[in-house]
């Protein structure tokens, strides 16, 4: 029949009055226009848009080669598609204007790619950093010169443009690193051999001038001429159009992305974002790496659906690496190639593959799927040979290499890429791409350049882009402001209406400085947010979107408009509480430079942040240079007075310049009453002004008034005169410190490169881990060491009409259904469903994991209901791989069998025991391997395995359940799984597993099938039979297909009730369940089991199995301190962060206080010392919940809910643990500060600050840390609320302002202030009997009456008010000069401290000790330990349950339908798509040149 080629085939389908445009007729002088209104028709109407993502459904299943009988073209007749149109008016635009297509394949030949050998390593530790201090000249050596290995070597492929290739390989194999080096991401690399061809040019040439052509996705730009010039905006449009369509995302456009912890699109759509993200920057070569990790199947198949019809659509090179390929999912790509070790032992078509490796001798089971057979034969312990093979087999790496390279396939491959190579020019190529490349910049952008758009065009859209996030986070800009709106009342109320007298000099002073402290503290939180946006950034420059330095500097401008905001709401509420200069001009002069210096702080941080790799790095740095800000601001020790070592400070501090501007402005013009003039009081009543002098700084004699420009220039040396020139100074610094941030961001690279490591324990490394993990033990093996397990005849546990019901918002929700089953002794059961079935929620229910909602039901053990012993007879093997990073495979199991198993048996009994466990599960080469964390320690097989070896060692007796137990594994490792799990199981272990799409080898290891749909009910539950039998047969008598030979039987099942990716139907199968033969065959089988269970004589449960914990109180106490101990041990960067922060703090304080001597001054330094050094302990409580976090994470994710442990000996043993180091650090800033500052060395004086100081105060904030840390959510809102308190502390300790100046009703805080008595305990000593000697500038000059000295006259108001006469002028009969204060205790005495309060201070912080302990534990027990126990939820929950939005989906709910799953319609458009390609397909040989189709590979 044959085939009109004007006739729209999408348009004909669905709409039968549907009437074809003309045809194009390409001589007609008016095609452009035609064509033209064809495109505005195509985008303009929706229904055009919904047969676009009918085609997109179509495509996502095509491959090239496939669809047009040859590789890289897929051929359309060009009427017919409205798609066509758009295409092919888009091409003809390109062609005429000078926008040549960018298209390219990707050939390479003899790629070998060298990294650093650190493949294993010692981990770290406090003693490692000491024996590297001793082998320091070793350790340059090594770090300068560091040994290198071949990662992959000698690798060949070709991929024409429109192909797809799978890389396959076990983790390490080189698959990643295949993928980068493809994509020219080598900066982690030290060497790249070989030949790599881009359409012939080189990859020096890419990463030269087309970097933005190669792009590696480890998970918006126009051109310059664009299409008949359209606008910007109306170009974006249609590509917005085009890629949410094609990927289904239209309905997102307007919603979050989101992430883990933020609600937005779901998982998949998330993985389509990326896509399209990456397809917006029009690469040629995309590079996707391990696109599936953390993807159920459904939602795997639908990422590689979208890659298959990009690649259709665009016709890009796609080279895609995924770890558990199901075979749909393999039948989707062109190509594939195996890497084994680092080296390629396979490249070609996917069709070749499977039988290459069978005719290499080995034998492919019949339903395993062709991506895990071809992983297999890169497992030693996999592999399976063919029984009918006589060669020779490959053995290792090298043979496996040695058989490819002299394979026919091999040479075919060379021949394809000689050819590739011959018939691509370098010079034609590059030439393509630089015209392509200079049509699509924007005018005035640099030739050479690798980015599109200009410099200010990229900084004007990321500005955009900055303030919608801004936006988009409204949460943070509320919680921001509410904290500002606090703090602001507090200080402000603090200072509330503060004296116009010269007594409240020293509180305007105060207040001014806390504003522009405030300043410097929020400003801190630019360190985490450039951290947290720094992945995706680096990932859009790999790109070529924009420069680095664009994110830089749109960050300090996007920002203003909310530190605007921010400290516009803080000024007016302290400004006018504490009764400032009520002026127009100072108010906003007050404001002007309150943000001004906000912005360059806010850049200086964010600098810092530029300038490191790590966040915790970039916050010590800023701690420090917080503390050093501060210091020199001028407000805690003013210029005059500063040592020559560090003057320099103050003037390249940017707070200087603002503190300076702000007293000056408050302080010019002001005149101040004197509230102490001298000598006045009881016999002074007479005297005349010409007769006294206002004991103050800046009084002139004669004068009851002083001037506040007097003031601030005899204190400060500030000046009225500078105040606009310091506005521009922090103008200058702003723009210096963004200029220097955005080059650092530029030039710098702040990811650090490396590949994974494994750490080992100091004198425990191997010489080689060449042979990889060591085989799993056989079951043989099993049932010898599980000998005597369980006493008597093996438990039966079963369990009948089973609900489960939670609490919902407006109700309740059902989400287990009358479920029945058991679980026989020797068996392996499955437990599977759809998403949102109930799998997990099922084992929790029969584990008794369940603290909320309703659980009704049946739950038995040999037909009896569970007692006490149930948990402890028990193992739950979590999904999640949580284990302490610190502890090694061995310590882990250790501390596991010495705390699960009874207290009875003998320690060296329960080692010999881990021991057996570590060899059954083949763990002996990496035994004294760190845990780590991901890419550096265990890899996820072997973290794996530790989760199970840790539930054996406790010697679970009645069962072992496990929760997805091959999630996140390649093939190989989940086939290495269960097939030990089922030796353990034949061993006479009960195995209760849930599972969720397993391959039909690995799902064919169980014996028992208990089946689920949504809403908890069951679908089946019974034998699964050999070749799975039994269980398709169910399916098949009561209406679902037959199952095929060679078809996967959970992969099949699942689709027959409705789970599957394409699958849907209207079958209810949990009821067919219910009224079957099958399910009331087990419940009858179940109640005679029952029955016959019953009649067995009960089993006492011993004392050591009803017991909740398995040791004793102190026993859990040795062991989990112990752990801790180690944990802190082999944590250096927390130490050392402790350390370097006491060390440089100490000494920093100590030297610009160096040599307080004893003036007024010198007083003051005295206190801002003492000060400073109860600032330096919040730093410290933020390191403290940080590090403390993860060890209640773990506790109350694993432990708790196995009983390993009490909670409160975590409690202790961390809180004992950190003592020890904080004693020892700040015996080190005792040192480096304390003498420095040369306060008084008497033992009763410096031993009691020692004692204060260093023992007391450091058991008061490690205990308040650690009593924050263990109620809040997590180490962000601990911190929150530590700095909330520790500033309320802190502001009522009477230093900033004296207790005398506080409002009435604030002086409780001053009282109840453990600060309070540190500070009056600390300075108490300090300043005890020091006396004081007034400087010249400090003594006030006054003149006596004619005829009386300076004794006669001022005498008796000395004696009566305190202070002395300069001895030099006390016989004078003029210019009399008086010192305020003649002994410490005087200037104390001011600020309400005796030193007879020491015994008493004590007294009180050890009392304030004792209250945080208890705190520990009873708000640990109130907010958390209660919910772990089922009693009640904490705050903290029922607040975010009732204020947050619900919850996003989890492995629980629904997930949303799979987009390229064939709609009603898809299947016509089809069949009538191949006819139509067939059609033409034949025909088009017979076509003119000027008539050829269109291919979609150059668009």
């Amino acid at each position: 029949m044959p085939v009109d080629s004007n006739i729209d085939p999408a348009q004909s389908i669905e709409n039968p009055n549907y009437v074809a445009p003309e045809p194009f007729d390409n001589e007609a002088g008016d095609e452009q226009e035609e064509l033209d209104r064809h495109l505005s028709r195509v985008m303009s109407r929706p229904d055009n848009l919904q047969r676009l993502e009918s085609l997109t459904r179509v495509l996502s299943s095509r491959r090239l080669s496939v669809a047009s009988g040859g590789p890289g073209t897929l051929a359309i007749d060009p009427d017919d598609f409205d798609l066509n149109i758009l295409l092919k008016t888009l091409r003809k635009r390109f062609d005429e204007q000078g926008m040549a297509a960018k298209y390219s394949g990707v050939a390479f030949k003899n790629l070998t790619v060298n990294g650093v050998d650190v493949s294993t390593s010692y981990g770290p530790s406090v003693s490692e950093i000491f024996l590297n201090l001793v082998n320091l000249p070793s350790v340059i050596k090594t770090s300068l010169n560091p040994p290198t290995r071949p990662i992959i070597r000698n690798a060949h492929g070709i991929a024409n443009n429109g192909e797809m290739v799978l890389v396959l390989g076990r983790p390490g194999s080189g698959c990643s690193t295949l993928l980068k080096t493809l994509a020219g991401e080598i900066s982690q690399f030290t060497s790249v051999d070989g030949d790599i061809s881009y359409d012939g040019a080189t990859l020096e040439d890419m990463l030269t001038h087309f970097k933005s052509e190669i792009i590696y996705n480890p998970e918006r730009i126009t051109p310059n001429i664009r299409l008949n010039n359209v606008s910007r905006e109306e170009y974006q449009n249609y590509v917005l159009d085009i890629l949410t369509t094609v990927f289904g995302l239209r309905h997102t456009v307007k919603t979050k992305v989101g992430n883990d912890f933020v609600r937005g699109v779901s998982g998949g759509e998330r993985k389509r974002v990326s896509i399209s993200e990456a397809l917006a920057s029009r690469a040629s070569i995309y590079c996707w790496d391990n696109a599936t990790r953390g993807l159920d199947a459904s939602t795997a198949l639908e990422y590689s659906h979208a890659i298959r019809a990009a690649t259709n659509f665009l016709g890009n090179v796609g080279i895609v690496a995924i770890y558990q390929a199901g075979e749909n999912i393999y039948e989707v790509f062109d190509k594939v190639t195996i890497m084994y070790n680092g080296r390629q032992v396979y490249f070609g078509p996917v069709e070749r593959a499977k039988a290459y490796f069978e005719e290499m001798g080995w034998y492919c089971p019949p339903r395993q799927s062709t991506p895990e057979f071809l992983t297999a034969v890169t497992d030693p312990n996999g592999r399976v040979a063919r029984k009918d093979f006589t060669g020779r087999l490959p053995k290792n790496a090298d043979e496996f290499e040695q058989y490819w390279l002299n394979s026919s396939d091999f040479k075919e491959l060379t021949s394809q890429i000689a050819k590739y190579e011959a018939e691509n020019s370098r010079e034609a190529t590059i030439d393509r791409f630089q015209t392509a490349h200079k049509a699509e910049k924007m005018k005035r952008q640099r030739p050479h350049s690798r980015y599109m758009l200009t410099y200010p065009a990229q900084l004007m859209i990321a500005v955009k882009r900055g303030w919608d996030r801004v936006v988009g986070d409204l949460t943070y800009t509320v919680v921001n402001t509410t904290g500002t709106i606090i703090q602001a009342l507090i200080i402000g109320s603090l200072f509330y209406n503060i004296s116009n007298t010269t007594t409240g000099a020293f509180s305007r002073g105060g207040v001014l400085f806390f504003s522009v402290l405030y300043n410097a503290l929020t400003s801190l939180a630019e360190i985490n947010n450039a951290f947290t946006q720094r992945p995706i950034l680096m990932k859009q420059k790999s790109y070529s979107f924009y420069h680095m330095s664009v994110e830089s500097l749109q960050h300090n401008i996007s920002q203003i408009p909310v530190r605007l905001f921010t400290y516009t709401v803080f000024g007016l509420i302290v400004y006018f509480l504490a009764d400032l200069n009520r002026t127009a001009g100072q108010f906003f002069f007050y404001m002007l430079i309150m943000s001004f210096t906000a912005f360059a702080l806010g850049s200086f941080f964010s600098m810092i942040s530029s300038f490191t790799k790590e966040a915790s790095a970039a916050n010590a740095i800023a701690g420090i240079g917080i503390l050093i800000l501060s210091i020199y601001t001028g407000y805690m020790i003013p210029l005059p007075v500063m040592h020559k070592w560090f003057w320099w400070i103050n003037f390249l501090n940017p707070l200087r310049y603002a503190f300076e501007s702000l007293m000056a402005n408050e302080f010019h013009g002001r005149e101040m009453p004197c509230d102490l003039l001298v000598p006045s009081g009881i016999g002074y009543e007479n005297i005349t002004l010409a007769n006294q002098v206002c004991a103050f700084s800046g009084s002139i004699p004669g004068q009851a008034n002083v001037l506040g420009d007097n003031y601030i220039s005899q204190s400060f040396t500030y000046t009225w005169s500078h105040a606009w020139r310091n506005f521009g100074l922090l103008l200058v610094f702003w723009f210096g410190f963004a200029a220097i941030d955005a080059l650092a961001a530029e030039f710098l690279n702040p990811v650090a490169g490396g590949g994974d490591v494994l750490l080992f324990k100091r004198g425990h490394l191997p010489t080689s881990l060449d042979d990889g993990d060591e085989k799993v033990a056989s079951k043989e093996d099993l049932e010898n060491a599980f000998a005597g397990l369980t006493e008597g005849e093996p438990d039966v546990f079963s369990w009948q009409h089973v609900n489960y019901t939670v609490p919902v918002k407006g109700g309740t929700r059902q989400l287990l259904n009358d479920i029945q089953g058991y679980v026989k002794p020797g068996t392996m059961t499955a437990l599977m469903g759809e998403s949102g079935a109930g799998k997990t929620t099922l084992l929790n229910v029969l584990s008794q994991r369940i603290t909320v909602g309703v659980i009704t039901g049946d739950m038995l053990v040999n037909g009896r209901a569970l007692d006490d012993s149930f948990k402890r007879s028990t193992g739950y093997v979590q999904q999640q791989d949580l284990h302490l990073h610190t502890s090694t495979v061995r310590e882990s199991l250790q501390f596991a069998a010495r705390l699960r198993q009874p207290a009875h048996v003998p320690d060296a009994e329960k080692l010999e025991y881990v021991e057996k466990i570590i060899s059954l599960l083949g763990m002996s080469n990496y035994a004294e391997a760190y845990v780590g964390t991901m890419g550096r320690g265990l890899n996820v097989e072997q973290r794996k395995k530790l989760s199970i070896g840790v539930e054996l060692v406790a010697k679970p007796s009645l069962l072992l359940f496990l929760d997805e137990p091959t999630s996140g594994l390649d093939s190989q490792s989940a086939w290495a799984i269960s097939t030990f799990m089922k030796s353990l199981a034949q061993a006479g272990q009960s195995i209760l597993c849930t599972i969720h799409q397993p391959s039909a080898t690995l799902f064919e290891t169980f014996d028992r099938l208990l089946l689920l749909k949504k809403g908890g009910r069951t679908v089946y539950f019974g034998d699964i039979g050999e070749n799975s039998h039994t269980l398709t047969s169910y399916f098949e008598r009561n209406g679902a297909r037959k199952c095929e030979p060679s078809e996967n039987p959970a992969e099949y099942i699942l689709e027959s009730i409705g789970a599957g990716a394409t699958a849907s139907v209207k079958t209810d199968w949990g009821e067919i369940w219910a009224n079957s033969p099958e399910c009331e065959a087990t419940t009858r089988e179940i109640n005679q089991l029952h029955e016959q269970l019953r009649r067995r004589p009960p089993k006492e449960a011993t004392k050591h199995l009803t017991a909740k914990f398995a040791a004793g109180y102190w026993t859990q106490l040795k062991y989990v301190y112990e752990r801790t101990s180690i944990q802190y041990w082999r944590s250096p960067e927390y130490i050392m962060a402790k350390f370097v922060l006491m060390l440089i703090g100490g000494l920093f304080i100590g030297f610009t206080f160096w040599d307080s001597q004893s003036s007024i001054a010198g007083l003051q330094n005295g206190m801002f010392g003492v000060f400073l050094s109860i600032i330096i302990s919040s730093p410290l409580s933020n390191q403290i919940e940080t590090f403390a976090e993860a060890s209640r994470d773990l506790y109350e994710a694993r432990e708790a809910a196995s009983n390993t442990f009490h909670w409160a000996t975590l409690i202790f043993s961390q809180f004992l643990c950190e003592i020890p180091y904080h004693i020892v650090f700040s015996t080190i800033y005792f040192i480096a500060f304390y003498f420095p500052v040369q306060y008084s060395t008497k033992p009763e004086i410096a031993g009691y600050f020692y004692l204060i100081y260093c023992v007391i105060f450091q058991i008061f904030y490690v205990s308040f840390s650690l009593a924050i840390m263990y109620f809040s959510p997590n180490a962000a809102s601990a911190a929150v609320i530590t700095a909330m308190l520790f500033s309320f502390m802190l502001s009522f300790c009477g230093v900033m302002q004296p207790v005398s100046q506080m409002p009435g009703f604030w002086t409780f805080m001053y009282k109840v202030s453990p600060h309070t008595y540190v500070v009056q305990s600390l300075l108490g000593v300090a300043l005890h009997d020091v006396p004081v000697v007034c400087t010249d500038d400090e003594l006030n000059t006054f003149q006596p009456p004619s005829g009386l000295t300076c004794t006669e006259f001022a005498g008796p108001f000395v004696n009566a008010v305190g202070g002395y006469l300069d001895e030099r002028t006390a016989n004078s009969t003029s210019d009399c000069r008086y010192c305020r204060y003649s002994m410490g205790d005087e200037y104390l005495a001011t600020i309400g401290i005796k030193y007879s309060y020491r015994w008493r201070n004590l007294g009180f912080l050890f009392a304030y000790c004792l209250f945080n302990i208890f705190a520990m534990v009873f708000l640990y027990y109130l907010f958390r330990a209660r919910k772990q126990e089922g009693k009640s939820s904490n705050i903290f929950a029922a607040l975010k349950a009732k204020f947050s939005k619900p919850a996003k989906p989890t492995s629980e709910d629904p997930v949303p339908e799979d987009i390229y799953k064939l709609q009603p319609g898809d299947e016509a458009v089809a069949s009538e798509f191949d006819r139509r390609t067939r059609a033409y397909s034949i025909s088009r040989h017979d076509t003119a040149p000027s008539e050829a189709p269109l291919v979609i590979e150059k668009n």
